[in-house]
């Protein structure tokens, strides 16, 4: 291979800017190669680097007595549940690739999340998805939506990973540029737990899985820029997957982390063989020397540029020492993968790189890295211009409804509120055998068993863990603090409901082109609203990913380019909690008729945001619902409390399409029963708003009568707002005077929404 010249204009070409070349030449004290001109693009692109937003995740808390691996210093967060166990858990996304192929985009999204975890020494237990698309009416919406959800089907179901949970909306805002965001969980024994450091001068570096291709190189920067019409040339950015190599590859990894057959290991990710060698020695505070040609390769006459570059999947970089390399090799031969001794760690700390013993790359390592000379960027700010517009919006101008029936029934209808049954449903989500509350629901509940044999951790009770993802973006795109906070907050609720408390969070947070003052502002906003309610929560940030670049440009008849459009602000929040005993588990669906419906928390008069203010305004406006921290905290403790006491039978938070909503799902039971209820609560607000407003610290529940007065009491002590809404019956759903729909009607539309 003939490479190019290297000089600014390549530079730009690779998406350096005039500056960072610069301190390239600077450093090196001459002209890089083009290897090394392509190492330094990857690893400085936004998806490496977190060039532009590093600064603000490190105000995140993440100190907690339960973690075991702090945010950023290894592949996942790590958190103790308790008797020798730990939780390995993170979310990643994988929109650009998931936009030009979603089948091979949203699969390979998976494939990276599940290596992040068996790579810390974890078995997966469960993946969830966080998943964003444009109007559903659209056929290429449908196309999308249809290839993201196969693609995150077939390599789970494949691979053999129940996907337990998530989220779908549908807005306007992300036509041209959907959302893929990849959540995995996995168990491990703390003694188990791996690091990805290449320590040990003269250990091996040895590379296992798949072989190298000339898939998915560029696929980090393509990560680092805005989609437009050119990105259709990019589709060689995108990886091919196939989830029973990689089953074969968490099989090998796991064994020779269990037997201490290795010093460090890393999944190549973004950016491949690059990140994860340059990486590993950074970390260590160490070099590396690896030689290209050594590496197994699927493709004939792959230059060292390509090898480094390629994204290609189930791959692993392990650091071994000598006498355990054979031992190692005789266990991925066992699960027929491949593996090669491709170079070793040395002491200068520079990342070596050579291909046929030629020297194509001299580096130092911690150049190129996050947390190193890599560089690090603080954008101007600038409050959007369209909060003038929408912050004078009054909500008492809002109409209020001639026939209530018509408006719930339309909300049933709303594919964000609707039943997500015919996506879930495509995701085996009791594989493993240990999934207790199945999707649906507010949160995934999974058993918790040992390890080696499957038993129980603890004869005397069996534990288990509840996840969730969860992110409005329309009350981000309103106010980005209210709308972070309310994420966490959210997300904390659907864990508590099922009877488990909060302990932590792994986030994704996805934004359009930083360099714009306003979207850089809804960052940092963002960022803020998260960390405030963390800190309220003590849940700790673990990890995550940032997604800059998230437009759309087109261009219009003229074929002049026009203005880049961003996605809402999307932090996705993925809440882990734990639940001590699964006999106090509670699900959503009423039990029995007669128990006593109650609301904790306080109805809000506010409709900023919700379903039912872009049903009858056909537009997002106003303030979104405004989060008490003080109050979410002591909705948890105080919930938590009943739990403890089972006084609670079922539990339900209110969200998307309010109370009202929040009621109609409680009526639908798991056996595709159905109980209604009747309503009568006295109302303070506007009937609407109470009904279809989304307030925050609200969870609707029911228990027996003999509980009641043990309920009351709880409540009063500590001081949690609480109120009667009515009782629970058959076949009607019935509110006052303003609702009475036959349950099996509303049913039929909920259900048939999605399609």
């Amino acid at each position: 291979m003939n490479e190019p010249i290297v000089n600014l204009m390549l530079a730009l070409e690779h998406g350096l800017t005039e500056d960072e070349y610069n301190k390239v030449l600077e450093k090196l004290g001459r002209v890089p190669t083009f290897t090394e001109l392509g190492i330094i693009s990857v690893m400085w692109s936004e998806h490496a680097s977190y060039k532009n937003s590093i600064k603000y995740i490190k105000t995140l808390p993440k100190d907690s007595p339960a973690m075991l691996s702090k945010a950023g210093e290894e592949n996942a967060g790590v958190i103790d549940i308790g008797d020798n166990q730990a939780i390995c858990f993170k979310i990643e996304s994988h929109n650009h690739p998931s936009a030009k192929e979603p089948f091979h985009g949203a699969a390979t999204g998976v494939g990276g999340i599940l290596r992040d975890i068996f790579t810390m020494g974890a078995r997966p237990i469960c993946a969830l998805n966080s998943l964003r698309f444009g109007d559903i009416s659209d056929p290429e919406v449908k196309r999308l939506m249809k290839g993201v959800v196969e693609g995150i089907g077939h390599y789970g179901n494949c691979f053999g990973v129940p996907t337990v949970g998530g989220e779908i909306y549908f807005e306007d805002a992300y036509r041209g540029n959907p959302l893929v965001n990849a959540m995995a969980v996995g168990l491990l024994e703390h003694k188990n737990l791996m690091s990805a450091k290449a320590a040990g001068f003269g250990n091996f570096v040895v590379y296992v899985g798949a072989k190298t291709g000339r898939d998915g190189i560029h696929g980090t920067t393509f990560a680092s820029e805005e989609l437009n019409d050119e990105s259709e040339g990019q589709k060689s950015a995108v990886q091919v997957g196939d989830p029973y190599t990689e089953k074969l590859l968490m099989e090998a990894t796991l064994e020779v982390i269990e037997k201490k057959l290795v010093v460090g290991l890393q999944d190549m990710g973004a950016a491949g063989l690059t990140c994860s060698s340059s990486e590993m020695s950074a970390k260590a505070e160490t070099g590396i020397e690896i030689d290209t040609a050594l590496v197994p390769q699927r493709e004939k006459n792959m230059s060292a540029y390509e090898i480094l570059l390629s994204e290609s999947q189930e791959r692993m970089l392990l650091v071994v020492t000598p006498d355990n390399f054979n031992a190692v090799k005789d266990i991925f031969e066992k699960w027929d993968l491949n593996i090669a001794k491709i170079g070793f760690v040395t002491d200068d700390k520079i990342f070596r790189v050579r291909h046929n013993g030629v020297i194509k790359s001299e580096i130092p390592a911690n150049f190129l890295v996050l947390g190193g000379e890599a560089p690090v960027y603080d954008r101007e700010v600038k409050i959007p211009a369209y909060f003038e517009k929408t912050r004078n919006y009054d909500q008492a101008s809002t109409l209020k409804p001639d026939n209530y029936n018509f408006i719930l029934k339309q909300l049933l209808g709303i594919p964000n509120i609707a039943s997500k049954k015919a996506i879930y449903s495509q995701y085996d989500y009791m594989i493993q055998t240990n999934t207790l509350i199945e999707p649906g629901g507010d949160a995934a509940l999974i058993r918790i068993k040992n390890l080696k044999d499957n038993s129980s951790v603890n004869n005397s009770k069996t534990k288990a863990i509840a996840v969730s993802v969860d992110c409005n973006g329309r009350y981000c795109f309103l106010d980005p603090y209210e709308g972070a906070k309310g994420a966490v907050a959210e997300s904390a609720r659907n864990v508590l409901c099922t009877g488990a408390k909060p302990i932590a969070i792994t986030n994704n947070l996805n934004f359009g082109n930083p360099y714009k003052p306003e979207v850089y502002w809804t960052f940092v906003e963002v960022i803020r609203g998260i960390k405030d309610a963390c800190e309220m929560f003590g849940t700790p940030v673990t990890g995550g990913n940032v997604s800059f670049y998230n437009e759309r440009v087109t261009k219009d008849s003229n074929h002049t380019p026009a203005v880049a459009t961003s996605i809402y602000p999307t932090p996705t929040i993925g809440m882990l909690g734990v639940l001590d005993d699964i006999s106090k588990a509670i699900t959503t669906d009423f039990k029995n008729e007669g128990d006593i419906i109650y609301l904790l928390g306080e109805n809000c008069n506010e409709i900023g945001g919700s379903e039912y203010q872009k049903l009858i305004l056909k537009k997002t406006m106003g303030m979104p619902p405004i989060v008490d921290l003080r109050k979410e905290l002591l909705l948890q403790q105080t919930f938590l409390e009943l739990v403890n006491k089972k006084i609670i039978k079922s539990a339900h938070d209110c969200s998307d399409g309010g109370l009202a909503v929040a009621l109609f799902e409680k009526c639908l039971k798991k056996d595709q029963g159905l109980l209604g209820c009747q309503i009568d609560y006295e109302m303070i607000h506007r009937a609407d708003f109470e009904l279809f407003g989304e307030s925050h610290a609200r969870i609707a529940i029911s228990l027996h009568p003999n509980n009641e007065k043990d309920f009351i009491e709880m409540c009063k002590n500590n001081e949690q707002p609480f109120q009667r809404l009515g009782i629970v019956t058959n076949n009607r759903f019935i509110v006052k005077s303003f609702i009475d729909i036959e349950l099996s009607e509303l049913r039929f539309i909920y259900e048939n929404a999605i399609l």
